[in-house]
């Protein structure tokens, strides 16, 4: 373990998840800064915007950072299905006295094939590059690793880490059932929904490279749990969202520190793609006679407008808000205090 924090100038074998939309360059720096991997997801930006972040985060701190970059296949646009399923959504917007979207439009690029982000990175030089939903193209891996730059996958079965061992990455990232936030399946369709503790010892017997469990983890003993298994590192999305730092609004702090953060689940039907998060009408209603619905991130530009319209209206009956099992165990901490009390934690379990 020591070795690989060495490798990636970290003191804390504690990884920030991206978090897309709700990590900031403020929070990463943070993390960073308190000697954890902090990390900024760039999948919702254009590659000018995305530039902006990296340079944003590096005004904030010296130490290593980890982005990160969507790698789904890219979407294959079908105006019947998604004009279907705006048909379906247009109840739930009436009832917010709100108008759907006309058309569905496909909010943000993958990094397959990319090749201005692709640049970006080449320019920018982050210390840490991870991809979620799949991996880029070999040509893509290859010149990251040329310029130095650290590469992690994200991983749900001992197969896909097989494909991104092969590929050339550094370690894996083992997201588990509990994770918050996107499922980083390769294929939607073939989740094998394995826990985090069980994917960990599956990784660690079965492939070369560091492990960073993902999913669940929540604090010290957390953290211990997957250190004694194998892993190199934990990941860690939730407990960050209470931080100041973050870009969460006030009513996901309110949802992550009331009863409701006892339950989240998975659904597909805000993005298309499972994704687990604090459970409401997305995660219910919209599964009644539900036809087949868009392409990931088609389907996202339509759950983006039922969630403002929602959030217009004064109701959290739509919100995304991303969140793991581990939920209810969320502290309300600036991000340097939280890793302080992490460490501290976990040093206690030694």
């Amino acid at each position: 373990m020591q070795s690989f924090l060495q490798t990636l100038g970290i003191s804390h074998p504690i990884f920030q998840a991206p978090m897309a939309g709700v990590s900031t360059p403020e929070l990463a720096a943070a993390v960073s800064n308190a000697g954890g991997l902090g990390a900024i997801g760039l999948g919702p930006y254009s590659p000018q915007k995305a530039a902006e972040k990296i340079q944003q985060t590096r005004e904030l701190t010296e130490h290593p950072f980890n982005v990160n970059v969507f790698c789904h296949q890219p979407a294959v646009a079908d105006p019947q299905r998604e004009a279907a399923w705006l048909n379906h959504l247009a109840p739930y917007f009436s009832e917010l006295d709100a108008t759907p979207p006309q058309a569905l439009h496909e909010p943000y690029p993958s990094f397959i094939g990319n090749s201005e982000l692709l640049e970006v990175l080449l320019q920018e030089k982050p210390a840490v590059v991870s991809f979620h939903f799949g991996l880029p193209e070999q040509a893509a891996i290859s010149a990251l690793k040329d310029s130095g730059i650290i590469l992690l996958a994200t991983a749900t079965t001992p197969e896909e880490a097989k494909l991104a061992e092969d590929a050339g990455m550094d370690a894996l990232i083992a997201q588990g059932i509990e994770a918050g936030g996107h499922r980083g399946v390769f294929d939607p369709e073939e989740d094998r929904e394995i826990g985090t503790l069980a994917l960990v010892r599956l990784l660690c017997s079965q492939n070369n490279l560091p492990i960073i469990a993902a999913g669940g983890i929540m604090d010290g003993a957390g953290i211990h749990a997957a250190l004694s298994l194998g892993a190199s590192a934990v990941q860690m999305g939730t407990a960050f969202i209470l931080c100041p730092e973050s870009a969460a609004d006030d009513n996901f702090r309110a949802a992550l520190k009331s009863e409701r953060a006892h339950n989240t689940a998975i659904t597909a039907n805000i993005s298309g793609r499972p994704a687990r998060g604090i459970a409401n009408r997305f995660f219910r209603d919209l599964n009644r006679d539900a036809p087949a619905r868009p392409d990931y991130p088609i389907c996202y530009s339509a759950g983006k407008a039922l969630a403002n319209a929602s959030a217009a209206a004064g109701s959290d009956s739509f919100a995304v808000q991303w969140a793991g099992q581990g939920a209810p165990l969320c502290r309300a901490l600036p991000a340097a205090e939280l890793i302080t009390t992490l460490v501290a934690e976990l040093e206690a379990t030694q």
